[in-house]
């Protein structure tokens, strides 16, 4: 459709980005952010109307028909304020500020996010969803507050703006040794307080699966031994698997679930989730050896290789939750569509298929079924029901392959095309913890060619864009890149490096480390910001603290200045890591899920990291024999050659693999068995 087969067109038709191009045509006069709109703002003396979403955001679609697609809100809106829409996927640096506004101001926060701001962008109110009633009246109150009390609306901006400033403010630290000593136990028992350990996940809802939360108490298990701790993770995974967040047809994950049964999520999914999750499941395949996490990952992949992938190797942003205009359209079943799609496949036991995904003739959740195993596991369906494992599992694969295919006839969610540096990193590491898990060689492949495609169009030098989309067919980077892209990037190019022993990730690694010291580090609180010293001058520079759906991206920059500062024996490198968690340790004990990524690190400070070098012709399947054990406080170093890393010099011995088990610099004596090697750190 050309725009003008449309009744209204606005300034957001000129943008890539997919959220914003949702609202082109909205009769709402948006503009995108930027000098032009302050400016007009200024001139015309109107409040910044700042409206922040993200194009998989259910709640979000719903505000857009029932308010800025309606022309009698529009005026309220044309007529009294400068409309600005941002994508907070593209832009966090914004979203994260008026975020913290909303949490200031209301002690809450979610997309859609709306703040409202003068027109230098210091924001005054911030609020949520509205229904439209109340949003109407809500822009005639502020428009009428900000005309008729300019002095308490620049006070009350002033006071917000300064809070924002405070906000995750940090004074450097410092503390003894012994000041960590047990303090991962008492980490765990305040954490234990909040485990839900019968359907997984943290005793509230909506449930988010927060996987840095469950890698941190998996190195937690393996380094103390403590059995609940593990046993928190597994009900978690296995509920996770079995709810309606994993997608029991198509595989991968919703971002989350509105109840606390992991039954029915918010749909929209997300490669960050599921990059994250393929992590953690790998990881998790380790330690307890489930066939049925493996199928997880497998799944998962599959799902990001049909539907998220680009063929140049880069991989998109996320999947809608709404289809023709209703939340989960695309993923519910009537109780007869999946009886008969099943059995045109061939299923012999279509009853017993919908018995095992709680599906009920009048729908299991608005009419429709939700696909989920609710009060069973796979095992114990089979034992009860007596059946034969394999079969039953044959059975399962024929009706979701039937159900997938029919699937293909609905009308499919939105997709979110634009390709984000610090998401694909986070899918890089998972594919790399997935080969390592698996030794599946496909997975390495993805990862390298991901990599590859963010070499090619996301960095110069040492300099990232964040964001790359193509339109038309063209192709086009943009926006500088921020913290989290980095990090992210950063510790990827680790994993890579763990996952081949080729050197030049490790030094890629290394080099852009140097970037971010130049660009972000903060000499006055040891941190970096989450902006660069050349980026937009917004009204407060953020730190980001606290670890989230993503680790936070000083937690990730830490982690990797440890491993970094082994590896090439920079102890600059690791003295700062330390100061950046001495600055954050306080909050470890009492917000632990919040620190989970900074616990992993201060586990590695605390318990014995050991150097792994294997160096000879053999060392690939040396290699993946070691990584098939869950050994998070391990580096691996080494390749056919010595190369060029401290640790790896007068290493290589003719005719032979070796494996030199080395913790501080000093090496055991070398031996050429993963057992033995593995005996030597119990």
């Amino acid at each position: 459709m050309s725009q003008e087969d449309h009744k209204y067109t606005n300034a957001l038709a000129l943008e890539s980005s997919p959220y914003l191009l949702q609202h082109a045509h909205n009769p709402v006069n948006w503009r995108p952010w930027g000098k032009e709109a302050l400016a007009l703002a200024k001139k015309e003396n109107k409040p910044l109307l700042i409206s922040i979403g993200y194009a998989a955001c259910h709640w979000c679609h719903v505000m857009e028909h029932e308010s800025f697609e309606d022309t009698a809100v529009a005026n309220v809106m044309n007529e009294k304020f400068i409309c600005i829409k941002i994508d907070r996927e593209e832009r966090p640096d914004i979203d994260q500020i008026y975020m913290d506004a909303c949490q200031l101001i209301q002690k809450s926060g979610g997309w859609p996010l709306n703040a409202f701001a003068m027109p230098d962008g210091r924001p005054f109110y911030a609020g949520t969803y509205y229904p439209k009633e109340n949003w109407v009246q809500l822009l005639n109150q502020l428009s009428k507050y900000y005309q008729e009390k300019p002095e308490d609306v620049e006070l009350r901006a002033s006071q917000i703006t300064a809070g924002l400033n405070s906000m995750e403010s940090i004074v450097p630290v410092t503390k003894e040794e012994s000041f960590y000593t047990g303090l991962d136990s008492k980490i765990w028992r305040n954490w234990e307080t909040t485990v839900d350990y019968r359907w997984g996940g943290r005793g509230q809802s909506p449930k988010f699966p927060m996987p840095v939360g469950w890698e941190y108490l998996l190195q937690y298990h393996k380094q103390s031994g403590e059995e609940k701790a593990l046993k928190a993770v597994t009900v978690t995974l296995d509920k996770m698997a079995n709810g309606g967040i994993y997608d029991q047809v198509g595989g991968g994950f919703s971002r989350y679930s509105v109840d606390g049964k992991w039954k029915a999520p918010h749909f929209e999914k997300m490669l960050y989730d599921n990059g994250q999750l393929v992590s953690l499941y790998s990881n998790a395949y380790k330690v307890t050896k489930n066939p049925e996490y493996k199928r997880i990952v497998e799944e998962t992949i599959d799902f990001l290789e049909r539907e998220l992938i680009h063929q140049a190797g880069g991989f998109y942003s996320s999947l809608d939750a709404d289809s023709e205009g209703e939340e989960g359209k695309f993923y519910v079943w009537t109780y007869e569509e999946f009886i008969e799609t099943v059995t045109k496949a061939g299923s012999k036991k279509p009853e017993l298929l919908s018995e095992y995904y709680n599906l009920e003739k009048n729908g299991n959740w608005e009419g429709h079924n939700i696909m989920w195993l609710k009060n069973h596991t796979k095992t114990e369906f089979v034992q009860d029901n007596k059946l034969d494992l394999q079969e039953w599992n044959k059975e399962l694969a024929v009706a979701n392959k039937a159900l997938l295919q029919k699937r293909t006839e609905r009308i499919r969610p939105g997709l979110d095309d634009k390709i984000l540096v610090s998401w694909n990193a986070l899918l890089i590491k998972g594919l790399c913890d997935a080969y390592q898990a698996f030794g599946e060689e496909k997975y390495l492949k993805l990862a390298t060619a991901n990599v590859s495609f963010l070499e090619n169009n996301l960095l110069i030098d040492s300099t990232l864009n964040r964001n790359y989309k193509y339109t038309n067919g063209k192709g086009k980077a943009s926006i500088t890149g921020f913290l989290d892209d980095y990090a992210l990037l950063i510790e990827a190019y680790i994993s890579l490096y763990q996952s081949t022993l080729k050197e030049e990730y490790l030094f890629e690694a290394k080099k852009l480390s140097l970037y971010v010291f130049d660009n972000f580090f903060d000499s006055k609180t040891g941190m970096f910001f989450y902006t660069p010293t050349n980026g937009e001058k917004l009204i407060a520079r953020k730190l980001e603290i606290t670890d989230n759906v993503i680790p936070a991206s000083n937690s990730v920059m830490a982690k990797n200045l440890f491993v970094l500062g082994d590896y090439f024996e920079l102890s600059k490198w690791k003295e700062t890591a330390k100061q950046m968690l001495h600055n954050t340790s306080e909050n470890l004990v009492s917000h632990g899920p919040y620190y989970a990524n900074w616990g992993q690190l201060m586990l590695l400070q605390t318990k014995p990291v050991y150097e792994i070098a294997i160096v000879g012709d053999n060392y690939e399947e040396v290699l993946k024999q070691m990584q098939q054990n869950y050994l998070p406080n391990v580096l691996y170093l080494g390749g056919k050659i010595e190369g060029k890393l401290p640790l790896l010099e007068f290493k290589l011995q003719k005719g032979q693999t070796t494996i030199y088990v080395c913790s501080g610099g000093v090496c055991k004596q070398p031996v050429t068995s993963v057992e033995e090697a593995l005996k030597m750190m119990e």
